[in-house]
Parts: C-alpha cells; structure tokens; sequence
C-alpha cells in the first residue's frame, strides 16, 4: 500500500512523513497514520489511495473538497 510522503522544510529538513488532507467545508483533518475505521478506511491508507466516492465523516463534504495541509 502507497503512502504519500513530502520532505518538510525547516529545522527538521530532510524527514519524511505522511501529508495529511484538511476538508475545505469543516476542517476536519484526515491523518493517513489514523485513516477513517467509521468509513472503512484502515490506518495506513495514503489519501491518494482512498476511492473517489469517499465523502468527509463530519460534513460529508467530497473528497475533492480536501487539500494537502502541514501542521
């Protein structure tokens, strides 16, 4: 199973680590480490590799309406 991975900038340079995804409706974070267990999806799971028709747990929003965010 495919993880996105990024290289974070700044004093730890050089780590990887999963991106996370913010929904644009409610901001609800969706944390590959955490996955989505309510909506079958298992921790683990890179975002890229979640099916289309997946909607936000809290607001229901598309996956579409997701973008990348770093803590």
């Amino acid at each position: 199973m495919a993880t996105s991975l990024t290289v974070s900038q700044g004093p730890s340079a050089g780590t990887l680590r999963a991106v996370k995804w913010m929904c644009e409706s409610c901001g609800f974070i969706y944390d590959p480490a955490d996955g989505d267990p309510d909506g079958g999806i298992p921790p683990g799971t890179a975002f890229e590799d979640i099916a289309e028709t997946w909607f936000c747990p809290v607001c229901g929003a598309r996956k579409q309406d997701f973008t990348a965010y770093e803590d």
